[in-house]
């Protein structure tokens, strides 16, 4: 499996991205090509299988101009932080690890770039206990929640802490 940056996408491969970011926008959120694009332009962090077709990671830092409200409450409440915006795994590709490994390499490039903090929210309402138990697993701990969207959505915000050693 070829774990890759997914800066500077062609056409095709955008495509195919916002396809399986969109088959799962009940637990992140619809994206079109502009806001794709957008996204990747400011991301901290950008790494796929395929290209992104097979699964993805995006995550800012706290630096970034972002009008979402997850990643407001964060930065109302944090100094310095990374955030997963979104984490993407294909329904044949779950079970291989792919996200432990996105989330083990964006914990190093975290540390590297001097930041010990690592943030992202998970869907209470509607429930996403496989997403939950991940971050868990991870090392992940809840830090506050909220309705979003004007309550249609409630979400769990987590963070983790990282040691020296870059978890």
């Amino acid at each position: 499996m070829q774990f890759s940056d997914i800066g500077g996408l062609d056409s095709q491969e955008i495509v195919a991205l916002l396809d399986l970011n969109n088959q799962h926008a009940k637990e992140t959120s619809l994206l079109d090509s502009e806001s794709l694009n957008a996204l990747l332009a400011s991301a901290f962090f950008a790494r796929g299988v395929d290209r992104g077709a097979t699964a993805f990671l995006i995550a800012l830092s706290h630096t970034a101009c972002y009008a979402n409200p997850n990643f407001i409450w964060f930065k109302t409440r944090r100094e310095s932080f990374v955030y997963v915006d979104r984490v993407v795994v294909s329904q044949n590709a779950r079970g291989q690890g792919i996200a432990r490994t996105f989330y083990k390499d964006l914990f190093a490039g975290a540390k590297r770039a001097g930041f010990d903090l690592v943030v992202c929210e998970v869907n209470i309402d509607p429930p996403n206990p496989a997403s939950e138990a991940f971050h868990a697993a991870m090392g992940f701990s809840r830090v506050g929640e909220a309705a979003i969207y004007g309550g249609n959505k409630t979400v769990g915000y987590l963070e983790k802490v990282l040691s020296g050693s870059a978890d």
